[in-house]
């Protein structure tokens, strides 16, 4: 656009210049849009004359092609001064450029002028020194300027004013006019001031009669009329020019000179009816289309502002041709028979018609004004809706003017409709946000992109419905024109947004398609791949479209050239992306079957239609077909060979009702195979295919259906031949040891089976005897399933009973045997049979649920003796080793339990209705305690092997049991922490496990004493016992060799320290049996150096002694106790010789205290002071605080 608009460098020059501006902001100006039309319109159109640049606060450099309103700063006016094309050779010689103010300034400049400079020139007082020429000469040319400001101001607001010419008011010197009378030419100057500064409420007040009476302006009088009738009255001929008795003298002998102001006038007044006509011309050539031709896209609301202000524009110029001064214009010119003359009257004609097609114009467009308005605030939702309504007022408006009904203004109108509509769809749809909604909604942005195509579609529906109405309506006669002109006119920028919506659209829906390949997945040997393949190609969909999203760009512009090139990459990649699915999709459909395919298809059938996909997959479609028909031509093969085959057919059914159900399942088959083919018929260009497979489907149902109608007869008469067989049967019979069995029960289900299939099926005649058992075919069935299940608890009955409960029941089975023999008397032909199956029924079903109910007691008594195997009487600690007593929890259950079961045995007897002192009842009892006690021998005696078998050294992997070894006074004890003995606990552990068994009630009633007392003779038990003794026997030995070996330190708690002390003193060291007759001689510090050593020694032997002894691998023996209270003993030992030494010391100190340290009191000591202090420190024994502070005393000294 720069290089091309080289020719507007004289405007830009001037413009930086002027308003001191930057070179960016002239190249920002002229690279929008909005600013390239207009400037290529001014330069290149004769229609535009004038071009303003100015700058606005807000939005910085503008062009306007009209004057800018409300700027208060410069404005440059940049005019033509020839009506041709602007190029960059000629821009410099056709271009005028001039600063002008903006609309305050203006109105400044004409009120000074008209109010103040004007008045002054033309009084002669100021202007009689002034050379000659020169104030008339400033007058005009502040006229002309006055006059410049006022058509500028009019065309500011939309108006035109006419200016007047000077001459009318130039008073020559003489203060008259050219006509004799006194000049009022400056009064109806101020009038038409007055009138321009008001003209607003005047041409307002003027075209609201006219909108409120349309014939009122017929009313008015014609502007030849009313010219002649001013001429009339003004008498403006020759004589009154020249013959007025209150002219001067002097005018009629300087004729010449009135001649010459007579001939300036009129050449004056023929070039302000050429201005005028100029003026007039330019607003009659005025025309709505012409924002449509410079390339813009005007809205309905322009047209209508177009036509109002036309409207009070022509009212305007028909005020000021009203005028006194218009009509002094008209009369010289009339008069003094000027060629212009014929031009003013036509200027009046053009003024007349442009204010009645105005008029007409204005109040047929108002209906359609008043709904565009509606419509523009309605929800874009219910726009839909409304579209009929403007096409009828479009209509109207076609119908009803006189003067809008030309095919150029229809077109215009209903393109700036269609701009109206794609401005209102570009606000619902709000730009960046529809972009946007392809990553986050891509579904509800689809539907509202759906919805403005199909208000737009609607729209153009209804201009085609209406323009076919008015087609008809010219052909009846009743309208003089039809819309002849081509629709695409019409809808060129509507076609152009549809198809740019049309290409968002398909955006939206393959990014909709594509978006459910996150949520497919292939099965099969390769399905994981594949679908990896897929994923891939939807990761690479999401970037793809995430790239979209991302651009900064209106998607609504259909001009928008950048939008246009991200959308066709991003339908490349997509093309791309279809590529490659098409790839996968024909891989995975060369491995599958027909069924398979079909699943594959409904799965991505909404994307296998796109046709890149489509031409991918022809090979395997045409691979399809033909499988298609290879499964239907086995379905017929398969037919052919089993046909004849009995073993084919299902063993549970009847052969002819298998062999029915064959052949449906057959023709399911091939339904099936069909169903599968037509799920992907669609995707087949060619039809013929389908007729193929639709021909070999009719011919597979064909045979069958004839196999099926010979199958029907055989099974008629086979299936009669068998009913009557079977209602002369009776109805049980005896089979093996007692046992009860329904008679021909086989034979009676096959029936009554193949009777449930014919029922299934229509149109089936039947023999007699399948008619009479089909009649009854559901009571028959009640009444055979009630008796096979009565026949089936009386036999489980029989055959279940245990031989200690037959002597209970055996009344009750003689009964139950004399009343079943009834029924085999009764054959199924009989009447009555479901009457007398259901008495005899309830009976038999009372006796087994009696029956049941105790043995089901019987079972539960069976389940808690065996789940006393779950129960440990012992059980190991935490650490491993014996709890000190059997667990009460164990001891609870088994009282627990034992109430149970004499509890279930007191109801049996109440099921079983039989007297406690019946023999049959007390052998029952017993059978019920002789289980209770074999189940509680072999808890005792699991619980007895526990223990034996933990005490085994070659069994037992951990200690079993813990004993303590306690220093007592009177030597080492081995003890448990209860202070009990080893054989003790053990012997309490036993007799805690037999006291488990007399914790439940004895079941039996003649039987005496509890069952512990039963069970304690018992040899198992007994032997199991004393293995236990023995263990304990042998682990004794151990335990005594332990105790010996730590009797070596006996001496240390047995001897007697004050003794011991005794000796020590006298004779220096402890006296043994062999010493008879000592010396006595005094320890020494040796002496107590060697003792206390050889306690240190003891000391440190006891501390390494092992904590836990393990004795014949099941016995732990803690030495800890022991060890404890050795080391106590032998640290009494230790403070025994260290007391002594501090008394020493002490008795020392107190020497030296008392007597200095003379030498003879320190040596007197019976052992050396320093010595012995170092020999205490030696033993880690620490002086008293009082030793110590004694010490320090003396040490100075």
């Amino acid at each position: 656009m720069e290089a091309k608009e080289d020719r507007l460098d004289p405007v830009r020059s001037f413009a930086v210049t002027s308003l001191r501006l930057e070179e960016d902001s002239w190249k920002d100006l002229v690279s929008e849009e909005l600013n390239q039309v207009m400037l290529s319109s001014f330069c290149s159109a004769q229609d535009h004359g004038h071009l303003f640049v100015f700058q606005q606060p807000d939005s910085g450099l503008s062009v306007s092609l009209d004057f800018p309103k409300h700027i208060k700063t410069k404005v440059i006016c940049v005019s033509k001064t020839e009506r041709e094309a602007v190029t960059k050779e000629n821009s410099r010689k056709i271009l005028m450029i001039q600063e002008v103010r903006g609309d305050d300034v203006l109105s400044f400049i004409i009120s000074v002028t008209e109010q103040v400079i004007c008045p002054l020139l033309s009084n002669l007082k100021n202007s009689c020194r002034w050379a000659v020429g020169v104030a008339d000469e400033a007058l005009r040319f502040m006229e002309r300027q006055k006059n410049e400001a006022l058509v500028m101001k009019a065309k500011i607001e939309g108006r035109t004013f006419l200016p007047q010419p000077a001459a009318l008011h130039d008073d020559h010197g003489d203060g008259h006019g050219v006509d004799g009378h006194h000049d009022d030419g400056h009064h109806d100057e101020g009038r038409n001031n007055d009138d321009l500064c008001d003209d607003d409420l005047h041409a307002d007040d003027v075209q609201d009669d006219v909108l409120r009476d349309d014939g009122l302006y017929d009313d008015t009088p014609h502007y030849d009329s009313l010219v002649d009738d001013t001429l009339q009255d003004d008498d403006l001929s020759d004589d009154s020019l020249h013959d007025d008795e209150h002219h001067d003298d002097s005018l009629h002998d300087d004729s010449e000179g009135r001649e010459l102001l007579d001939m300036k006038l009129l050449h004056a007044c023929d070039w302000m009816i050429i201005e005028w006509a100029e003026l007039v011309s330019e607003v009659l050539q005025q025309d709505s289309s012409q924002l449509v031709l410079d390339g813009l896209k005007p809205l309905p609301s322009d047209e209508f502002h177009f036509w109002k202000n036309r409207l009070k524009n022509l009212l305007f110029i028909q005020q000021q041709l009203m005028s006194s001064s218009a009509q002094q214009v008209a009369s010289i010119v009339q008069k003094a028979e000027s060629v212009y003359w014929a031009t003013l009257r036509d200027l009046y004609r053009d003024v007349q018609e442009g204010v009645k097609e105005a008029q007409d114009v204005t109040v047929n467009l108002d209906p359609l004004q008043q709904k565009m308005e509606q419509l523009e605030q309605l929800d874009f939702q219910q726009m839909k809706h409304h579209m009929a309504s403007v096409m009828e007022d479009v209509c109207l408006v076609w119908i009803r003017s006189n003067f809008y009904c030309e095919p150029c203004r229809m077109v215009v109108l209903l393109q700036e409709i269609c701009n109206l509509l794609i401005q209102l769809s570009r606000q619902f749809l709000q730009g960046k946000e529809l972009i946007c909604g392809l990553v986050s909604d891509p579904g509800v942005v689809l539907d509202y992109v759906r919805l403005v195509i199909q208000t737009l579609q609607t729209f153009k529906e209804e201009y085609n419905r209406v323009r076919t109405q008015l087609k008809n309506q010219k052909q009846d006669s009743r309208v003089s024109q039809s819309w002849s002109f081509p629709p695409h006119l019409v809808f060129v920028h509507l076609d152009n947004f549809l198809k740019h919506l049309y290409s968002i659209q398909e955006v939206l829906i393959v990014s909709l398609q594509l978006d459910q390949l996150n949520q497919t997945m292939l099965s099969g040997v390769s399905g994981h791949m594949w679908t990896n393949v897929v994923h891939g190609v939807y990761q690479d969909f999401l970037r793809h479209v995430t790239d979209l999203s991302e651009c900064n760009c209106d998607p609504t512009n259909p001009d928008n050239q950048s939008f246009k090139q991200h959308l066709d990459q991003f339908q490349v990649q997509v093309s791309d992306l279809e590529r490659r699915l098409g790839s996968v999709f024909s891989r995975a459909l060369q491995v599958c079957s027909v069924s398979s395919a079909a699943k594959l298809v409904k799965m991505f059938g909404f994307i296998l239609n796109r046709p890149v996909i489509l031409d991918k997959l022809h090979p395997q479609l045409i691979q399809l077909k033909k499988m298609v028909l290879m499964d239907l031509d086995q379905i017929e093969l398969l037919f052919c060979r089993q046909k004849g085959k009995s073993d084919t057919f299902s063993m549970f059914t009847p052969t002819a009702t298998a062999r029915l159900c064959w052949t449906q399942q057959l023709r399911l088959r091939a339904e099936d195979c069909l169903k599968s083919y037509r799920t992907v018929e669609h995707l087949f260009v060619d039809s013929g295919a389908s007729h193929m497979v639709q021909e070999r489907f009719q011919q597979i149902v064909d045979l069958l259906q004839d196999f099926r109608d010979r199958l029907r007869s055989d099974r008629r008469s086979q299936l009669d031949s068998d009913c009557g067989l079977i209602l002369e049967q009776p109805l049980i019979q005896h089979k093996n040891q007692g046992i009860l069995g329904v008679s021909c029960s086989h034979e009676l289900e096959a029936v009554l089976r193949e009777l449930r299939y014919v029922r299934r099926e229509k149109e089936v005649e039947l023999g007699p005897h399948a008619t009479r058992l089909f009649s009854c075919r559901d009571d028959t069935t009640q009444s055979y399933l009630s008796l096979s299940h009565m026949l089936s608890c009386y036999n489980q009955v029989v055959s279940e009973v245990l031989q200690v409960e037959l002597p209970l029941i055996q009344d009750q089975l003689q009964d139950l045997s004399q009343t079943l023999s009834q029924l085999q008397r009764n054959s199924w032909g009989c009447e009555g049979v479901q009457q007398l199956v259901q008495q005899q029924t309830g009976n038999v079903l009372m006796f087994h649920s009696t029956v049941s109910k105790a043995r089901a007691n019987m079972d539960a008594i069976g389940r808690i003796i065996q789940g006393w195997a779950d129960i440990d009487l012992l059980q190991r600690s935490g650490d491993f080793l014996l709890q000190d007593k059997v667990s009460q929890q164990s001891y609870r259950r088994l009282r627990e339990e034992g109430q149970e079961l004499l509890r279930l045995t007191q109801v049996n007897r109440t099921l079983y209705k039989v007297a406690e002192s019946s023999e049959s009842w007390i052998n029952y009892l017993d059978y019920i305690d002789d289980q209770v006690q074999n189940g509680l021998f072999e808890l005792l005696l699991r619980s007895l092997r526990f223990l034996s078998n933990n005490m085994k050294p070659q069994s037992c992997s951990a200690a079993f049991l813990t004993v303590s070894l306690q220093l007592q006074e009177t030597g080492s004890l081995f003890e448990f922490s209860a202070g009990s003995s080893l054989c003790d606990h053990l012997k309490s552990i036993i007799s805690d496990v037999y006291a488990a068994a007399s914790l439940l009630p004895r079941i039996s009633a003649g039987r005496h004493g509890n069952y512990q007392l039963a069970l304690q003779p018992s040899p198992e038990l007994s032997a199991v016992e004393q293995e236990v003794m023995r263990h304990l026997l042998q682990v004794r030995e151990e335990t005594e060799h332990l105790r010996t070996g730590l009797d070596r330190y006996a001496h240390l708690w047995q001897s007697d320290r004050q003794g011991v002390m005794h000796e020590f003193l006298t004779y220096g060291t402890q006296l043994g049996p062999e010493d008879l007759e000592p010396m006595e001689t005094p320890p020494t510090l040796k002496d107590f150096k060697r003792e206390i050593e050889t306690l240190h020694r003891l000391s440190g032997e006891v501390t390494h002694l092992d904590e836990v002894i393990i004795l014949h691998s099941w016995l732990q023996v803690d030495l800890r106790p022991f060890r404890d209270s050795l080391l106590s003993v032998i640290q009494d030992w230790k403070s025994m010789y260290t007391e002594y030494l501090l008394d020493s010391v002490s008795h020392s100190l107190q020497q030296v205290t008392q007597h200095g340290s003379d030498e003879k009191y320190s040596s007197s000591s019976r052992l050396p002071l320093t010595e012995t202090i170092i020999l205490l420190e030696a033993v880690g024994v620490e002086l008293p605080e009082h030793l110590s502070a004694q010490l320090q005393v003396l040490t100075p000294a």
